[in-house]
């Protein structure tokens, strides 16, 4: 007899009482299934929102297609709406006699302009943010077409330009040692490093004057640097030559076209198909070298 027979007799399993008998069969029920509290459909992301603009003295606002535009409206002595889109947003001008409503339509009618001007400015806004300079040791800048590395050496007086002739593919060759502490403050970097550029860009432009000159045949009387904020040069019948020294970033190719461009009007005082020759004659190619100054956002130097 083995363990388990013991273990069988010690502890019979009790008898199985009998099946119950089947309930009988109930008709199916078909209850409504329960309502749920609707929930309000989610904001879609925001990368795929339409973009809100506000003017930042906004005092109305509308909806003009998917979007929420602020703008701030001056009453004015003039006989039609205006709108004007700047880096503050949208500003919309209208006579004292015109209506809300009469201004929101006249939002409404233009709505595809006004937002692709609010687009393209704040895509602007944003490039120019982007190519703010913060003044610091090691910090990069256009010149001439390539990148100048600003570095603070005290052991130096004032600005000196060194050129790395064996810096390798891609690496900037060249960098403004500044005789200036590592304790240096920004301004006292930019204003160093703005004083170096505008030196370098007289010696350019002069030489370049020189060099177009010469081949058409012109005078220069008087060469000037220029800060201007939408003009890169302008000449006087008199000879005199205004450069904006901000060309200093681009290459060489657009400052020729630049100075070529002003000194022909030293035979051309307009800008007709006879003056386009001029400029022809000396820049084949004019028309690939104007396009690259609207290409770049220049660094914001303040």
């Amino acid at each position: 007899m083995s363990l388990f027979d013991l273990i069988d007799i010690a502890f019979p399993a009790p008898a199985l009482a009998p099946a119950p008998a089947p309930a009988p069969a109930r008709e199916p029920q078909h209850s409504a299934p329960p309502v749920l509290p609707q929930r309000p459909p989610s904001p879609p992301p925001a990368s795929e929102r339409a973009p809100d603009y506000r003017h930042v003295q906004a005092d109305r606002e509308l909806v003009l297609g998917d979007c929420r535009v602020g703008y701030l409206l001056r009453r004015a002595h003039r006989k039609s709406i205006g709108f004007s889109i700047g880096p503050d947003g949208l500003a919309v001008s209208a006579p004292r006699w015109v209506g809300q409503a009469d201004i929101d339509q006249a939002l409404r009618d233009k709505s595809g302009w006004i937002l692709r001007k609010l687009a393209e400015q704040r895509d602007r806004s944003r490039r120019l943010e982007a190519a703010r300079v913060e003044w610091r040791d090691g910090t990069s800048l256009p010149y001439l077409g390539g990148t100048l590395i600003v570095v603070l050496d005290p052991r130096v007086d004032g600005a000196v330009l060194n050129s790395d002739a064996q810096a390798l593919p891609g690496v900037p060759r060249l960098t403004l040692h500044l005789g200036l502490p590592q304790t240096a403050s920004g301004p006292q970097i930019r204003d160093l490093v703005q004083s170096w550029l505008q030196r370098q860009a007289r010696e350019v432009f002069d030489q370049r004057c020189r060099h177009y000159a010469q081949l058409l045949g012109v005078r220069v009387t008087r060469l000037r640097l220029s800060a201007a904020q939408t003009r890169w040069g302008s000449a006087s019948a008199d000879g005199s030559i205004r450069l904006n020294w901000r060309l200093v970033h681009f290459g060489p190719a657009v400052i020729d076209y630049v100075v070529a461009h002003e000194l022909a009007h030293l035979r051309e005082m307009n800008h007709s198909p006879a003056f386009w020759e001029v400029v022809r004659s000396v820049i084949p190619d004019l028309d690939a070298r104007k396009a690259q100054l609207r290409a770049p956002a220049l660094p914001m130097l303040d």
